[in-house]
């Protein structure tokens, strides 16, 4: 019988583990290092946060892996040996695949600043990033996270409802402006503000300070300022977690280079959701996408391909979603920080500074091309048929009451989203 072992219980490898026993009964080994059952990982933080215990982030039951025949094997992988098609584990243990997926995720980026191991010093990964964030708390007079986008924004909430203070430091002009256009920016800097915490927009890190015990205790940053903390969060980004295999023979780049298979270029070896880079990206998507969605999409893809079914990995139109606080975010398709070539962005802010939405178009054909919202739920369904469709952005402006996901009970923007439409942009067809 063929040895299926995948190597990390994320998301990516679990999804992968479920569909291949749906469909075959190979063996299934999944082997992890962090924790032995499969948990939420976007749901750490309402742990910390006191809304759920750490076993309500545990989708399934513990016997839930024995009864559909999964073998789980809570242990680290030091070295891979693609040609013996083994691995050697913690304690000097050498065990054997037919087939090998490696699905180990991400990292926390350091960037080598001095002091980045002291202890109180930590990313939001891991469980073991939440243990840690938990021993140090009840003793933290003030955090200071280090890098302005999701993860960071999730730190600086948790910290904030333990009623510590935070102070945030963004490097960039705004927050998370790479991604987000000016006005969605600005929005978030303000929000962020108004929850008391001490964002610093154009402030890196330059070191962490020691106390005598190897904790830190203060932190400089570029500007020379001294900024006392007890907890630094260091969260300016991800890389994928593959330093164990520099020496093995599969072809690496920043992750585990693989084609649109998810193959590596070792025979039987493949790579998914986060640790999995593209030679080339997908449509224009990034070679390395460390996005839960697409962790899933993979997991999925690569099962039918190890039952039998080569399936290449297409992961359809962009998606993502995420919670500045209490303002949910979600974008489909491409809305870029700038508009490019030939593409109008047309903006709509509600006077509260709390809801608002971006739509991307071409200014030639008019064709639909992305669209932010901030505060206001809409269908994932209806935007990627729109989407595949090609329908235009008075198509979507139209339509926009049938793509709008919000409960009954909540307030309709839409008749003023498309009065000011029609004010930016012009119009064809807005029904009255």
């Amino acid at each position: 019988m063929e040895h299926i072992v995948i190597i990390g219980n994320g998301i990516s490898g679990v999804t992968l583990a479920r569909h291949i026993r749906k469909k075959s009964n190979s063996k299934i080994t999944i082997i992890s290092s962090e924790t032995e059952f499969f948990f939420s990982r976007t749901a750490l933080m309402y742990v910390f946060m006191g809304h759920m215990k750490f076993e309500h982030t545990q989708p399934y039951e513990n016997d839930f892996w024995k009864k559909n025949n999964i073998n789980l094997l809570h242990k680290k992988v030091t070295q891979v040996f693609p040609k013996e098609k083994s691995l050697l584990l913690d304690g000097n243990i050498v065990f054997n695949f037919d087939k090998l997926v490696l699905a180990t995720g991400s990292k926390s980026n350091k960037f080598g600043w001095p002091g980045q191991d002291l202890k109180g010093v930590t990313g939001l990964y891991s469980k073991q990033d939440l243990e840690l964030l938990e021993q140090w708390a009840p003793t933290t007079k003030r955090a200071v996270i280090v890098g302005g986008g999701l993860i960071g924004i999730e730190l600086a909430e948790m910290l904030h409802s333990r009623k510590i203070p935070v102070t945030f430091l963004v490097r960039e002009k705004s927050f998370w402006d790479a991604v987000l256009p000016f006005g969605e920016s600005q929005m978030i800097n303000r929000h962020i503000l108004e929850h008391h915490i001490d964002l610093r927009l154009e402030t890196g890190l330059k070191e962490i300070i020691p106390d005598e015990n190897g904790h830190a205790k203060a932190i400089i940053t570029d500007k020379g300022e001294t900024i006392e903390c007890q907890i630094v969060g260091l969260t300016a980004g991800v890389s994928p977690n593959v330093d164990f295999l520099k020496d093995s023979g599969i072809e690496l780049g920043r992750g585990v280079k693989v084609n649109r298979f998810l193959e590596t270029n070792c025979k039987d070896i493949y790579a998914i959701g986060d640790c999995a880079e593209q030679h080339e990206g997908i449509d224009l998507r990034r070679p390395i996408e460390a996005v839960w969605y697409t962790g899933r999409m993979m997991g999925e893809t690569l099962a039918q391909t190890l039952t039998g079914t080569p399936t290449e990995y297409k992961p359809g139109h962009w998606f993502n979603s995420a919670k500045f606080l209490d303002i949910e975010y979600q974008t489909y398709g491409w809305v870029w920080a700038s508009p490019k070539e030939n593409e109008t962005h047309f903006y709509w802010e509600h006077k509260k500074g709390k809801k608002a939405i971006r739509i991307a178009f071409d200014t030639t054909t008019r064709t639909f091309i992305g669209i932010n919202t901030f505060g206001i739920r809409m269908r994932h369904e209806f935007f990627d048929t729109v989407l595949t469709q090609k329908q235009t952005v008075d198509f979507v402006m139209e339509h926009l009451k049938k793509a709008n996901f919000d409960p009954e009970f909540y307030s309709s923007y839409e008749k003023e989203i498309q009065n000011e439409f029609t004010v930016q942009c012009g119009t064809k067809n807005i029904l009255s």
